[in-house]
C-alpha cells in the first residue's frame, strides 16, 4: 500500500511539473510567444495566478513525498529507525531512572538542559559511570533535545558518555518504562547484550535478504508503516551456535521459541 501511494504521488508530481512548463514557457515572463500567437486579453494576469496555484500544489505534494520518506522527524531533527537492541548495544549508558529536576546550564539557541535523575537500576555502563545523577541534552527539540516529565514517571534512558557526562537525545532510546513490552524489558535486562555481536538488517521494501550468518532481517517497516512494530516489541536477535544469529522471542516460559533469521 505504501509503494502504491508513493508511485501515485510521484506521478502527480510529474504531471504538475509538466503543467507548470506548459502554462508559463518554463516560468520566464520575458520569453517570446510562439510565432503567430499572441496572448488573449487577460492572459498575462491569469497565467501568474494559475502558476502560483500549481506551485502551491507542488509544494503540498513534495511535503507528502518527504513525509513518506522521513519516518521519524521532529522539526529540524531527523532520526533513522532503530531496533531497541541496536539502541542498547550502541549506547554507553542504559539506566532506568526517575527525573526529579532540570536546569538550563547553557543559554542561547544551542542551549543545554541538565536533568537530575534518581537512578533505579543500571543495565549497561558500569565501566563508564558507577551512578548517574545528571543527564544532558539539547534544550531545543529541533536540535534533537529530549524532554522528560519531572517527578512523574520512571524512564528507560540511553546515552553516550563524553568527558564524564551522560548525553542523550531524540535519536536515543528514551521511553517511559511502563510503555515497554515484557520482551523489551527482558531484552534490556540481559537478552540484548547477548546479541550485540549480531547485525539487525532493516528491510524497507521487497525483496530483501540476509547476506551473512550474523544478520537478522528486520521487516517491521513493511507491515507497520513505521515504528515500533512486532519485531521491535517482541524479538531479540541472538547469536546461536557456530556464530549464526536468529530472532528470539521470549514472552513467557511456555512461549520461548527460536526462529529462522528471516522470521517473523
Amino acid at each position: 500500500m505504501k509503494g502504491r501511494a508513493l508511485r501515485r504521488e510521484q506521478r502527480r508530481l510529474r504531471e504538475a511539473a509538466a503543467a507548470v512548463t506548459a502554462l508559463g514557457y518554463g516560468g520566464d515572463p520575458h520569453r517570446a510567444h510562439p510565432a503567430g500567437l499572441k496572448p488573449r486579453s487577460g492572459t498575462q494576469t491569469e497565467e501568474p495566478a494559475v502558476m502560483r496555484a500549481v506551485s502551491v500544489n507542488l509544494i503540498s505534494l513534495l511535503f507528502i513525498y518527504c513525509s513518506l520518506h522521513a519516518p521519524r522527524v521532529t522539526e529540524g531533527c531527523s532520526c533513522a529507525l532503530t531496533h531497541p537492541q541496536d539502541a542498547f548495544c550502541n549506547s554507553d549508558i542504559v539506566i532506568r531512572a526517575k527525573v526529579v529536576g532540570k536546569k538550563m546550564v547553557t543559554e542561547g539557541p544551542f542551549g543545554t538542559m541538565r536533568y537530575t535523575v534518581k537512578q533505579m537500576k543500571m543495565y549497561k555502563g558500569f565501566d563508564k559511570i558507577q551512578h548517574v545523577q545528571h543527564i544532558y541534552t539539547h534544550a531545543s527539540e529541533s536540535l534533537c533535545g529530549v524532554k522528560f516529565d519531572i517527578n512523574k514517571y520512571q524512564y528507560l534512558i540511553t546515552g553516550r558518555v563524553y568527558d564524564g557526562k551522560v548525553y542523550t537525545g531524540l535519536c536515543n532510546l528514551n521511553e517511559r518504562w511502563e510503555r515497554l513490552s515484557l520482551a523489551q524489558k527482558k531484552g534490556i535486562n540481559h537478552r540484548y547484550q547477548l546479541g550485540c555481536g549480531c547485525r539487525i538488517k532493516p528491510c524497507h521494501y521487497l525483496p530483501c535478504f540476509v547476506t551473512s550468518k550474523n544478520e537478522c532481517l528486520w521487516t517491521d517497516m513493511l507491515s507497520h508503516f513505521g515504528y515500533p512494530g512486532y519485531q521491535s516489541r517482541h524479538y531479540a536477535c541472538i547469536q546461536q551456535k557456530e556464530g549464526y544469529c536468529s530472532w528470539y522471542r521470549g514472552m513467557t516460559t511456555r512461549d520461548k521459541t527460536t526462529t529462522n533469521a528471516t522470521d517473523p
